[in-house]
């Protein structure tokens, strides 16, 4: 029971670091109740199987948990939880995929490989896991073996809610692991069993070898594509439809995106609602003078930094407030005051200072029974006990607590927490008790025996009540912003007529093209997904409503649905200004090459009589790395090719590259000293096709026809 003794030993600690919501929903995303007229219900499909967007929210919901979990948090901020859910579909289409290929071949992972990894404990996956061995922190298959022996025999009904609900956790982030070990091992398996199909030989480990121990150095004549004007460079039709052609691969897209133009309009705070927050803490300063119950007066003040009776170092105050505490004496009042770094109204009062550990080691004896009296009065037994001279780590093995494990508080873990009653009684008196000192202390429907055995790090803390007040628009404010621009969108009903009117009425139109349905939100911008759900369903030339967003509500947008770019290949139309640019280096290329070959240069020295020329040596050029040249600020993969192949101190032809054109000429030869080793150059190949193979995910995505919907109702 060692696991699950450490963890009952740390008691209400466990309350202050990982918190009591390990399963809450997430904000905002919990799952909502479908209206009847939607009859999908599918966020997506892989190889024609369909998730259901319940399915989705229970993946969602599962990792949302472990993620709190191992991070010890309650809560995950929304951009986090956006990652979290790109991530918790890709894995699932990841795993469709390959779960899909390998049923074909039989390919499986039987219980005793994931055993045989467990019990082996090297894998990334379990060297994170809670499981280690606490002399060495390495994974240990031990520790993960009692824990679960423990957890089937376990009566949840016989202790506190919290270790409950800690304990299932634990379970079900094993059960998380395993199912990851056992994915990951058939995606290893079938990588490995697709680069076994490609073998190296001797003739292609020699030519490695060579490709990156053969080094050249070089003299470079080159004519940047600078040095041509484009306005001399005419591009025909022709020339964009053969680049097209030659490319068109490039321009293929799996899933349709759109084109749109958008207004953003951020709602600020006026000149009265400074003045009207100046005001109120104006008042709350006066109030502070006399203020002597300081959670719920500083509650009431609507205070960004919220109160707690507990000492804090100095540094876990707001840094506006730190910077001014050496001028403020003990009972001072200081402020009102503004802070133009998060836009605030302050004032703050010094309550107390006192000299206090920042780290304090400590044991303690959980007491608990089916009865509060029953309870207390076993604790005051106890406590009575030690004090008369007990063994406290005898009397903590006999009541199951892990022979009083010492444990540790540091400052970082309670300073600027969310702490109720019980947990600022708890950390009170764990730091004003001295060395060897014992507390029995009532949390709750428990009891919980500490003794303190050492403190570190003895440093000034204080208790200083803040009232910081970031200033906000007024509910006028808002609706004087809204009507203004709802006018401005009535008045303008078409993309036109926007595009139109938009920067006389003080409006900016923003441009994005090829937003994806994927994509979280509009313009960066929190709480879109009504107005990306309008782009999706709308046709070109539409004009959304006004919509309400942003995360304090604080945004108002509407959207413009330009053009639809469909699945497959883009037009020439759509790409001509990409290959345009392509197509005028092209032509600057051929009209240096044909100046270059007029010339009939045949050695470096003639390379002077080229017009716009540069010329440059390089060192240590190889086959297997670009070359970068200073003189045109271009990469260039060719050269170290080209001169690889020159024979002596021969002049190459022009060669085109992507910065300019180029002749070179090799003035010396070497070779990195390295010897040559067979199996070891194989190995560097097979390395570098696992790499090339790793891509493979993307092949199979192309042919599995994924659908993704699920900005359709999350």
């Amino acid at each position: 029971m060692a696991t699950l003794q450490k963890i009952r030993s740390k008691g209400p600690l466990l309350v202050i670091v990982i918190g009591l919501a390990l399963f809450a929903f997430i904000a905002g995303d919990a799952w909502k109740v479908f209206q009847p007229h939607q009859r999908n219900q599918d966020v997506g499909e892989v190889n024609g199987k369909s998730l259901s967007a319940q399915e989705y929210q229970q993946m969602l919901d599962e990792y949302a948990d472990i993620v709190k979990f191992t991070s010890g948090t309650s809560a995950i901020p929304d951009e986090q939880f956006s990652q979290l859910k790109d991530e918790v579909w890709r894995t699932y289409v990841n795993s469709e995929l390959i779960n899909a290929e390998a049923e074909k071949i039989g390919l499986t992972v039987p219980d005793e490989e994931i055993e045989a990894i467990i019990n082996e404990g090297s894998n990334p996956i379990l060297q994170q896991t809670p499981f280690r061995n606490p002399q060495t922190g390495a994974f240990d298959k031990d520790v993960l073996k009692k824990f679960l022996a423990d957890y089937a025999t376990m009566d949840m009904t016989q202790m506190p809610a919290q270790y409950a609900e800690y304990y299932q956790m634990m379970e079900h982030y094993w059960n998380f692991i395993e199912r990851n070990l056992r994915q990951n091992r058939l995606m290893e398996k079938y990588q490995t069993l697709l680069a076994q199909s490609i073998i190296s030989n001797p003739v292609e480990a020699q030519a490695s070898f060579d490709e990156r121990t053969n080094q050249y150095d070089l003299l470079l004549a080159a004519v940047p594509y600078s040095s041509v004007a484009d306005s001399t460079v005419t591009i025909a039709k022709s020339d964009l439809q053969t680049l097209y052609n030659k490319k068109k691969e490039q321009f293929k897209q799996n899933v349709e995106t759109r084109n749109i133009k958008y207004i953003d309009v951020q709602v600020t705070p006026s000149d009265e609602d400074r003045n009207a927050v100046l005001e109120e803490v104006t008042g709350y300063t006066n109030q502070l003078e006399n203020a002597t119950e300081y959670v719920s007066f500083v509650r009431t003040t609507g205070s960004a930094f919220p109160y707690a009776d507990v000492f804090y170092s100095k540094d876990a105050y707001p840094s506006d407030v730190v910077s001014r505490m050496d001028s403020v004496s003990l009972g001072e009042v200081y402020g009102p005051y503004y802070n133009q770094s998060d836009d605030s109204y302050n004032a703050f009062k010094i309550l107390a200072e006192k000299t206090l550990p920042d780290s304090v080691q400590f044991r303690q004896i959980q007491v608990y029974t089916d009865n509060i009296e029953k309870t207390r009065t076993l604790a005051d037994s106890i406590y009575d006990a030690i004090k008369g001279g007990a063994d406290f780590a005898a009397l903590a093995k006999q009541y199951n607590n892990a022979n009083g494990e010492a444990n540790w508080l540091t400052s970082a873990q309670y300073e600027n927490a969310a702490l109720d009653a019980d947990n600022t009684k708890y950390i009170n008196t764990i730091c004003n008790l001295g060395i060897k000192e014992t507390a029995n202390l009532p949390l709750g429907q428990s009891n919980v025996i500490i003794q303190v055995l050492d403190r570190k790090a003895m440093e000034g803390k204080y208790k200083v009540a803040v009232i910081k007040r970031p200033v906000e628009f007024s509910k006028e404010t808002y609706n004087q912003a809204y009507n203004k621009f709802s006018q401005f969108v009535a008045a303008n009903q078409t993309l036109e007529e926007l595009e139109a009117n938009a920067e006389e009425n003080g409006y900016r139109l923003l441009e994005r093209r090829d937003f994806y349905s994927s994509e979280h939100g509009i313009g960066g911008v929190r709480n879109t997904g009504e107005a990306l759900r309008w782009v999706f369903a709308a046709k070109p030339g539409e004009v959304s409503p006004l919509y309400d967003c942003g995360e304090e509500n604080d945004r108002l947008l509407v959207v413009a649905l330009e053009g639809i770019n469909k699945k497959g290949y883009r037009t020439l139309e759509a790409v001509e200004s990409l290959l345009r640019i392509e197509a005028i280096k092209d032509k600057k290329a051929e009209i240096i090459m044909a100046g270059i070959n007029a010339k009939n240069v045949t050695t470096f020295d003639q390379c002077n009589t080229i017009d716009n020329v540069v010329t440059d040596s390089v060192k240590h050029v190889t086959f297997s790395a670009p070359t970068f040249v200073s003189k045109t600020r271009g990469s260039e993969p060719l050269l170290g090719a080209y001169a690889s192949v020159t024979e002596g101190s021969q002049l190459t032809a022009p060669i085109k590259g992507n910065s300019g054109v180029y002749m070179l000429q090799v003035y010396n030869k070497g070779k990195l000293n390295e010897t040559f080793n067979e199996e070891t150059e194989e190995t560097r190949i097979k390395n570098n096709t696992m790499r090339t193979i790793s891509r493979f995910i993307n092949d199979l995505y192309q042919k599995a026809n994924v659908v993704d919907s699920r900005y359709l109702f999350f």
